[in-house]
Formats: structure tokens, sequence, C-alpha cells
């Protein structure tokens, strides 16, 4: 027998293992594991998770986020009071429609096709 043949057939032979007679007992102690260990880290990861809600909520509410939140909406309301005087003059609207906003949408484009190359490029 030469050599290549008699590796040939002892790859074959390691390739194809021979069944074990308790194979299904084994396959079903494993699965009995593999759930009995799901089941206890659905039970921690909940626990956890119940654990940190209880603990952030504390904080929220040592914290004062509640008046700061107050605050916050108030500072809201005067930002947009300010926000509600400033009108657009008419050169910033003037200036989009004409050949500047062209020029705009031009780079963006190229810019966007320079997106789409490098991914392609990254891709294949």
């Amino acid at each position: 027998m030469s050599e290549v043949d008699f590796e040939r057939r002892l790859e074959r032979l390691f390739a194809e293992a021979p069944e074990m007679p308790d194979a299904q007992a084994f396959a079903e102690r494993v699965e009995r594991r593999l759930d009995r260990g799901w089941t206890a880290r659905r039970w921690l990861i909940g626990a956890a998770g119940l654990a940190g809600g209880v603990i952030g909520a504390s904080q929220l509410l040592m914290a004062n986020v509640f008046q700061r939140a107050e605050a916050a909406e108030q500072s809201a309301r005067v930002i947009g009071q300010g926000l509600a005087r400033v009108t657009p003059t008419n050169d910033m609207v003037s200036a989009l429609s004409g050949g500047y906003g062209l020029w705009v949408a031009g780079a963006l484009a190229v810019v966007t096709m320079g997106f789409v190359l490098s991914r392609l490029i990254e891709e294949f």
C-alpha cells in the first residue's frame, strides 16, 4: 500500500467516528444541564436588573431630578421664546435658492459617492 493511499484511508477512518452506545443518554444529560444553567442565568439576570432598577430609581430621587427637570422646562421655554423672535432674513433664503445651493448639493453628492466607494472597497 502506498503512503498516499494509507494516509487517505486513515483520514477517512478518523473522519467517521463510530457512534457510542450511550450517545442518546449523553445528549439528554447535556441538554438537561444546559436547560438548568439557562434557567439559573435567567433568574440571575432578572435579579440583577431588578437590583439595578431599584438603585437607579433611588439615585434619581436622591439627586432631585424632578426639580431639575422643571428648571430645564423653564429654560427651554425661554429659549423657545427667544428663537421665536428671530426671523429668517431674505439674504439666507436667496443664497440657498441661487447657485450656492446647487454647489452645496453637488458637494454633498461627491461626499456621498466617496462613502459608497469606500464601503464597496471594504466589502470586496
